[in-house]
């Protein structure tokens, strides 16, 4: 037993030595895939627990909270919950977000009564630096978290400015407020925030606390029941970050970590190839070493369980190189980027990494048990060869001869082609991916078929001519008699380049898509609005007939959006509500499908294809949405694409809103200029107004840009790890062409014999690169482009609930195929001089 050890730890260790190369390509694969995976998981825990925890120490020790369908409700509710038998205590909380001029993104400002929050909320009753302790109750004073302090830059005594409607609001900081570490938030007594940011009589939420031997559950249905029979459809009842309210964050988030956490393993199958390539080149090279193993008593099983020790080896130093290059990689995006990766799922958190053990487990024994797939192919033919045949020289093609059979993978071509076509799991393409995957092994079954094919009709076509070049016959007659090896090349062309041409044909749709989108929605010359982010700036009725009064101006639109609650266990949709022609409602939003008239007496409303997707909505039908403090009917009139919302919007008339809830306040106006005028001419009238200069004026080229550079910020780890299976894919083949290219040193030697120059034989290796990559690329787009019709017409709108169109970007596409095509040949060359290094005679002798 301990001679095998050894023999074992010899072998293992000697192939390493002679070829470290290949070895570390191998395992710098295995570990990439890992760490994405690995990463992408710890980002995403950490910000999703954060921001739960987050949310519930917003709650304090409230043991039910009562929130409305929309955003905010009328005040006069609160004595009856007051009041409600079982109550201890009520707490209203008002929450607005608030712009803060100079500082990227908006400040959560939470209104409440300090002296009910202490019975509820008391670590968010605020502490005075001073000995001024009313000033829990002034009307001028804001508590800042000291993650609120730090990021705007203010201490205790300083001065904030907020925007509220379209001037700024002045706000002495008159101490600090507990909160989570990293949590923004300022407090300030709820009849000033009301007063102050225009929200008389409304409320965000009531936080109740219960009497002592209440039941929660129990008195939680009775309450809901209650309110539902006297205000129906306008409140719901929950527990503070309740499974309802984790499900709403989580589903924000879950198909973008999704389909990241997908793209990461494909990082880990393009590392599993490369695995496969290496192992199988090295059983070939050493098959008659395994076979004289053999008769020299070596068992089968013995010489099975080395090679797959051999590959063991690379998964468990790959995954475990990935753990650790995970974690550190989840530490530094959470530094830089924050925990929503620039897709703004969790704004305002800002979590740190913390170890997890089980998932770096799982990723481990994922890494390993890839690497063992990997080997287990060449495992299994080096110890089924018959060690008789296997020491005979020049039969490096027979073990290759299973990789030729067609029906595996037409069978796995027929099931990716219908798998396509399968609806979502859970609200996930799950059956899109396996697809996919379907797709890739199929295609790379193949190779080994299609390159005999193809080469074989190429070698025929040129012995026909009566001018036969003899490097290009050597070059087309090796590459049609052994199909099998050169599938191993193929492979890693197809696997590398055909998800480089499925990622960049998604990314370039998406972003073509988006960018044709804002060009139908934006039609104006010129964009108003009150602040960038935040809810808290608006237009009044006064400032926008202002605005309309403009010198320059020949038409205005109005808009204004709020959020919606249409489910418990959903996130908020959005309503749009703007001047918008009834008759032609495409003018403005990007419509999908007819436009259906609008019968007489009814209300139309637009929804957007998330609506469609996520609520079971149809054009034609009735949909009941919670306006004005009642359940109020709308009339589905269409279905538009809108690329901003994930959750699902709403358009309605600005007549219809402002009929049903009386609010008269816009957020944005859109504005043209009448002829003659310019952009830049109405955006300097505008700026003369009172109001004008805390205004925030934005052309549609600007918006666009901006835009877009949110859109590149947001696909930045898509981008990343695109590059990264395409650096793994251009290793793994050059990997693969130098051993191939080393392990026939003998065949180089004999027909330096025969008469064939140095310089024929390097022309050889290059004619044989470029013909393996130019087909593998012609293959590898054929396919790519068969796997963007599913990421584009099925991964995406089962996952984000929109569609797109299809765009191909050939400058990319063709650089990306040039550039490997040129790596090959010059892989082949390299390899083929170190390859005639030793001589002729040196590398035939062991034929002698």
């Amino acid at each position: 037993m301990s001679g095998l050890r050894l023999l074992s730890r010899w072998l293992l260790l000697g192939e390493w030595r002679a070829h470290p190369v290949r070895a570390l390509l191998a395992i710098a694969a295995i570990a990439v895939g890992v760490a994405m995976g690995y990463a992408i998981h710890l980002i995403n825990a950490a910000a999703f627990n954060e921001f739960s925890a987050a949310v519930k120490s917003l709650a304090g020790q409230a043991d039910l909270q009562v929130a409305g369908r929309e955003a905010l409700f009328d005040e006069a509710i609160y004595p009856t919950l007051a009041t409600h038998i079982g109550v201890a205590v009520a707490s209203p909380v008002l929450e607005v977000d608030a712009a803060v001029p100079g500082a990227r993104g908006a400040l959560k400002i939470v209104g409440l009564d300090a002296l009910r929050a202490g019975f509820v909320e008391p670590g968010l009753v605020g502490k005075s630096s001073s000995e001024h302790h009313a000033d829990v109750l002034a009307d001028d004073a804001i508590f800042l978290s000291p993650a609120a302090q730090s990021w705007l830059g203010v201490r205790d005594g300083g001065t904030l400015t907020v925007r509220s409607g379209t001037g700024d609001l002045r706000l002495r900081v008159a101490g600090s407020v507990q909160a989570r570490a990293g949590q923004r938030l300022g407090v300030m007594d709820i009849g000033a925030a009301q007063w102050r940011f225009h929200r008389l009589g409304k409320l965000s939420r009531i936080d109740l606390k219960l009497s002592d031997g209440v039941n929660r559950a129990a008195f939680e249905r009775a309450l809901s029941s209650a309110l539902e029979r006297s205000y129906p459809g306008r409140f719901r009842v929950g527990q503070p970050n309740d499974e309802q309210q984790q499900s709403r964050t989580s589903n924000m988030s879950r198909a973008y970590r999704v389909n990241l956490t997908v793209l990461a393993l494909v990082a880990l199958f393009t590392g599993a190839f490369l695995v496969f390539s290496t192992q199988a080149l090295s059983v070939l090279r050493r098959r008659s070493q395994f076979a004289l193993l053999r008769v020299l008593g070596l068992e089968r099983r013995a010489l099975l369980r080395q090679i797959l020790v051999e590959g063991a080896g690379l998964g468990i130093l790959g995954s475990l190189l990935g753990i650790g290059a995970g974690y550190a990689l989840a530490a530094l995006a959470l530094h830089y980027f924050g925990g929503d990766l620039g897709a703004g799922y969790f704004p305002g958190v800002h979590p740190e990494v913390a170890f997890a053990p089980g998932a770096a487990l799982a990723f481990f024994t994922l890494g390993l048990a890839v690497a063992l797939l990997g080997c287990l192919a060449p495992a299994l033919e080096a110890a089924r060869a018959r060690p008789a045949v296997a020491l005979k020289s020049g039969n490096d093609e027979a073990p290759l001869a299973r990789l030729s059979r067609v029906w595996p993978a037409l069978i796995c071509l027929a099931l990716g082609a219908a798998f396509a076509f399968a609806p979502p799991v859970m609200g996930l393409p799950l059956f899109g991916y396996f697809a996919i995957a379907l797709l890739l092994i199929g295609g790379i079954g193949l190779m080994p078929r299609l390159a005999a094919t193809v080469f074989r009709v190429l070698d025929r076509a040129l012995q026909k001519r009566h001018a036969k070049p003899p490097v290009l016959t050597l070059a087309l007659a090796r590459l049609a008699n052994a199909p099998g090896q050169a599938s191993i090349a193929l492979g890693g062309v197809l696997a590398s380049f055909s998800l480089m041409v499925a990622m960049g044909i998604m990314v370039s749709s998406f972003r073509v898509s988006v960018d044709d989108w804002m060009l139908h929605i934006l039609p104006a010359d010129l964009y108003v609005r009150t602040a960038r982010v935040g809810n808290t700036g608006a237009l009044s009725a006064s400032d926008q007939q202002a605005l309309a009064s403009v010198p320059g101006a020949a038409r205005i639109q109005f808009l204004r959006t709020r959020p919606l609650s249409l489910r418990a266990d959903r996130a908020d949709v959005t309503l749009i509500a703007r001047d918008i022609d009834r008759r032609e409602p495409g003018k403005l939003l990007a419509l999908i499908g007819p436009e259906l008239p609008v019968p007489a007496g009814e209300r139309p409303v637009w929804i957007s294809e998330a609506m469609q997707d996520l609520y079971r909505v149809q054009p034609g039908s009735h949909l009941t949405l919670p306006l004005g403090g009642a359940p109020r009917q709308f009339y589905v009139a269409g279905v538009w694409r809108d690329y901003a919302s994930q959750a699902g919007s709403l358009v309605i008339t600005l007549a219809d809103y402002r009929a049903l809830t009386g609010d008269t306040e816009v957020s944005d106006a859109a504005l043209w200029a009448a002829p003659g005028a310019s952009a830049d001419q109405l955006a300097q009238a505008i700026r003369k107004l009172p109001f004008g200069p805390g205004l925030t004026l934005a052309q549609p080229g600007e918006i666009r840009a901006v835009s877009l550079q949110i859109f590149d910020r947001s696909f930045a780890v898509t981008y990343l790890l695109e590059a990264i299976a395409i650096a793994i894919g251009l290793s793994g083949v050059a990997a693969t062409f130098s051993a191939q290219t080393l392990a026939r040193a003998r065949e180089f030697g004999m027909l330096r014999h025969v008469g064939v120059t140095r310089g024929q034989v390097l022309r050889i290796l290059a004619f044989e690169g470029g013909f393996l990559t130019s087909l593998g690329v012609a293959c590898g787009f054929a396919l790519g482009l068969v796997i963007s019709l599913i990421l584009v017409f099925v991964v995406n709108p089962q996952s984000f609930h929109w569609t797109m169109q299809l765009h191909l970007p050939w400058p990319l596409l063709a650089t990306v195929a040039t550039v490997l095509v040129i790596a090959s040949v010059l892989t082949a060359l390299a390899s083929g001089r170190y390859a005639l290094s030793g001589g002729p005679v040196r590398a035939v002798r062991e034929d002698w």
